[in-house]
C-alpha cells in the first residue's frame, strides 16, 4: 500500500462504526479499506462501547451483529479486531453474528478457530485445606530427613575411603576450598569475634558491678568464649559464607548437567565434589575457632581495662577458669560444626532443581539448614558435656 493510501485511510471516515439498536441489540459496521492504520483510531473506542453495553442489564440476552458487507480490503489487523469483539461477546455469554464477510477472507478467519485457543480460561488453583498443607509439609520434612540420612551414610563411607586411599583425593579442590572457606574468612571472623568479646564483657560487667564482682567477668567471659561463643560464631559465619558458596558452586554444576556428566562417566559426585570440601571444612573450622577465641579474649581484656582490671589480673583469672579440656571441647565442637556446614552446603547444591532461581534457592536452603543443624548439634553436645563433664 502506498503512503497516499495510508494517509487517506486515516483521514477518511471511520472504517468501523458502533451503533446500538436497542438495549439488547447492537451492530458494528465495517466499510472500506480495513487495515492496521485505519483501525488505529476506532478499535479502542468500539471495544469500550461494547464493554459498557455488555455491563448494562443481562449480558446473556444481548446480541451483536458484525456487518462486513461494505469492506473492500481486510488484513490481519481487521481479523484480529473481529476476533477481539467476538471474544468479549463469548466471555459475557452473549450472541455474536458475522454477516457480509467476503468468502475470500474465510480461510484467514478459520485459522484462529477455535477462539478458545487464543483466549484460554485462566486455571484457578484450588486452595489446599489445612490438613492437606500440613500433610504435604510433613511429607517434605520426612523426605528431606531421609535424603539427609542417606547423604550422611554416603559421605561417611567416602570419608573412610579418602583415609584409605589418600592419593585419590582431589587435593587441589581441597586447597581451593580451604583457602576460600578459611583464609578468606579471617577478616570477618576476626571482626565479629572482636565485637562479641567487647559486647559480652560489657554486658557481664554491668551485672557483676552491682555485686562488686567485676574481677570475675574476665574468667567467665573467657570460659564462655572458649567453650561456646567462639565455635558458635565461627560456625554461623561459615554457614553464611562457605555453605552458601558450596551450594551455589555445586548447584550451578547441577543446573549445567555437569554432575550428571560425572555419573555418566562412572565417577562418584560425592568423592569428586563433596569429600574435598568437607575435608576443608574439617580443617579450617577449628583453626578459625581458635583465631576467634584469641581475638575475643583479647577484646575482652581491653574492655576490662575500662573497669580497672589490668591485663595480668585478667590473665591469671583466665588461667584459673579455663583449662585444656575447655579448649579441647570447643575445638571438637568446632570440628563437628565444620562437617555440618560443608556437608549441608554440598547436599543442597546437589539437590538444586532447574531454572534461573534454583541456585539462589539452594544457597538459601544451605544457610538455613546449616544454622538449624548447628543449633541441634550444639544442644546435643551440651547435653553430652553435662552428663560427662567434658
Amino acid at each position: 500500500m502506498s503512503t497516499s493510501d495510508t494517509i487517506s485511510a486515516v483521514s477518511d471516515a471511520p472504517v468501523a462504526v458502533w451503533s446500538q439498536i436497542d438495549a439488547n441489540n447492537a451492530k458494528v459496521l465495517m466499510s472500506g479499506n480495513v487495515n492496521v492504520y485505519s483501525l488505529g483510531g476506532v478499535w479502542t473506542q468500539i471495544r469500550d462501547s461494547q464493554d459498557v453495553w455488555l455491563k448494562q442489564g443481562d449480558g446473556k440476552s444481548k446480541s451483536l451483529t458484525f456487518d462486513a458487507s461494505k469492506v473492500t480490503f481486510l488484513d490481519g489487523a481487521g481479523i484480529a479486531f473481529l476476533i477481539g469483539i467476538e471474544e468479549a461477546q463469548t466471555t459475557a455469554g452473549a450472541k455474536f453474528d458475522v454477516v457480509g464477510l467476503d468468502p475470500r477472507y474465510e480461510p484467514l478467519l478459520t485459522e484462529f478457530n477455535p477462539i478458545g485457543n487464543l483466549f484460554p480460561v485462566p486455571v484457578v488453583k484450588p486452595k489446599r485445606s489445612f490438613v492437606v498443607s500440613t500433610g504435604m509439609a510433613t511429607q517434605n520434612l520426612i523426605d528431606d530427613a531421609v535424603g539427609l540420612i542417606s547423604f550422611t551414610g554416603h559421605l561417611a563411607a567416602d570419608l573412610a575411603w579418602s583415609i584409605r586411599y589418600p592419593k585419590q583425593v582431589r587435593w587441589g579442590d581441597f586447597v581451593n576450598a580451604a583457602v576460600q572457606a578459611g583464609i578468606a574468612a579471617l577478616p570477618i571472623v576476626g571482626l565479629v569475634a572482636f565485637l562479641i568479646g567487647v559486647i559480652l564483657s560489657f554486658q557481664a560487667a554491668i551485672g557483676m558491678q552491682q555485686f562488686g564482682a567485676v574481677s570475675f567477668v574476665g574468667p567467665l567471659a573467657a570460659l564462655g568464649i572458649v567453650r561456646e561463643m567462639g565455635p558458635l560464631i565461627t560456625a554461623i559465619l561459615l554457614a553464611g559464607r562457605s555453605s552458601a558458596a558450596f551450594a551455589a558452586e555445586i548447584g550451578t554444576m547441577t543446573v549445567n548437567s555437569e554432575v550428571d556428566a560425572l555419573v555418566s562417566g562412572g565417577l562418584s559426585p560425592i568423592r569428586f565434589l563433596v569429600v574435598p570440601r568437607v575435608l576443608a571444612g574439617i580443617l579450617v573450622a577449628p583453626i578459625l575457632t581458635l583465631f576467634a577465641d584469641i581475638v575475643s579474649i583479647f577484646s575482652s581484656m581491653l574492655t576490662m581495662l575500662i573497669y580497672g582490671i589490668p591485663f595480668i589480673n585478667f590473665y591469671n583469672g583466665m588461667l584459673s577458669a579455663v583449662d585444656i579440656e575447655d579448649i579441647g571441647s570447643g575445638l571438637i565442637k568446632a570440628t563437628l560444626f565444620g562437617v555440618v556446614v560443608s556437608a549441608v552446603g554440598c547436599l543442597r547444591g546437589m539437590q538444586t532443581g532447574n531454572g534461573a532461581a534454583a541456585v539462589g534457592i539452594s544457597a538459601t536452603r544451605a544457610v538455613v539448614s546449616s544454622i538449624v543443624l548447628i543449633v541441634l548439634v550444639d544442644g546435643i553436645f551440651a547435653f553430652i558435656s553435662y552428663k560427662t563433664g567434658f
